[in-house]
């Protein structure tokens, strides 16, 4: 168990989330759930993450000890695409979930890296998401940037953060889209009436996603799209948003689904990144998997 003491000493108010995370070794997400489990107050009493600090505030920070992992590592085999120290990146497949949830406690890709890497993972997403600095859906294929220790974890977080980590996918969407480029930028929060969903809401959180034409198929376009955030269900529901949904969506497209490609066609093709220890640009690419390929022809032939 760590404790922190601070007095808000700076001029220039700031929220209580956020100056944790400046002052202490944990990102802004996990200071917001200290706050969140009452091991934060200000001048003695528990405070809210939006707090607007004040000159001469009292910040008192109890950082429990890290769990022991409760999810069971387990023996499946991983495409790691690169892998050193401090992180790993990982190619997964379609249908595998990320992390474990309700629902899914076991064959998880965090069980999978949990028996490949053992205790060198970061544990500051605690014991289910171990080194997980972010996700792709259960039916979204492609890389994965992991981290191995809390440094690099520190480090590359910062970078999704600043929006300077490239994150770039291909999907086949509906229809034919109108410009050869373009971006969305149209925020994102929980679906008001179904909550399992996510939608464009005003005031939600910001979400720019900007996408180029690959090849016009007619009915479909094959598109390449980059994340300026990484907010959850973004390229999916920004291209609902176009009027052009991803290929095989059973949540954002058309009620009759291509069941065939067993939920959405989409890739995370590439990604680069600032590395924690020689703080030079490293960029990785996967080739699109069986499931995509064999759909393009299918489109380009007109047997779709």
């Amino acid at each position: 168990m760590e404790k922190f003491d601070f007095t808000f000493d700076d001029g220039e108010s700031r929220r209580l989330d956020v100056f944790l995370a400046e002052n202490t070794q944990v990102t802004r997400s996990y200071a917001a759930t200290l706050i969140a489990d009452g091991c934060v107050t200000v001048n003695g009493k528990p405070a809210a993450k939006n707090t607007k600090l004040k000159l001469g505030d009292a910040i008192n920070v109890t950082i429990p000890d890290p769990q022991e992992y409760l999810v069971e590592p387990e023996n499946i085999p991983i495409d790691i695409v690169y892998e050193d120290d401090s992180l790993l990146v990982v190619n997964k497949p379609k249908d595998m979930v990320v992390h474990p949830a309700a629902g899914n406690y076991s064959g998880t890709l965090v069980n999978a890296i949990l028996y490949h890497c053992g205790d060198s993972l970061s544990g500051i997403n605690g014991v289910m998401r171990p080194g997980i600095l972010h996700r792709i859906d259960k039916n979204t294929s492609g890389l994965l940037l992991i981290a191995k220790c809390d440094s690099a974890h520190l480090f590359l977080a910062e970078q999704i953060k600043e929006h300077s980590l490239t994150r770039e996918y291909e999907a086949v969407v509906y229809g034919n889209l109108k410009n050869d480029s373009g971006t969305v930028d149209a925020p994102i929060a929980r679906h008001p009436v179904k909550r399992k969903q996510m939608a464009i809401v005003p005031g939600g959180k910001e979400a720019v996603t900007h996408y180029t034409v690959l090849e016009r198929f007619g009915n479909f376009t094959h598109v390449k799209l980059r994340l300026e955030t990484g907010r959850t269900h973004q390229i999916r529901v920004h291209m609902a948003h176009l009027g052009h949904p991803v290929a095989g969506d059973d949540v954002y497209g058309p009620h009759k689904v291509i069941t065939k490609l067993c939920g959405q066609c989409l890739h995370a093709r590439k990604i680069g990144f600032i590395h924690p220890d020689t703080h030079e640009y490293m960029e990785f690419t996967s080739d699109l998997p069986q499931y995509f390929t064999k759909f393009l022809k299918e489109c380009s032939s007109g047997n779709i």
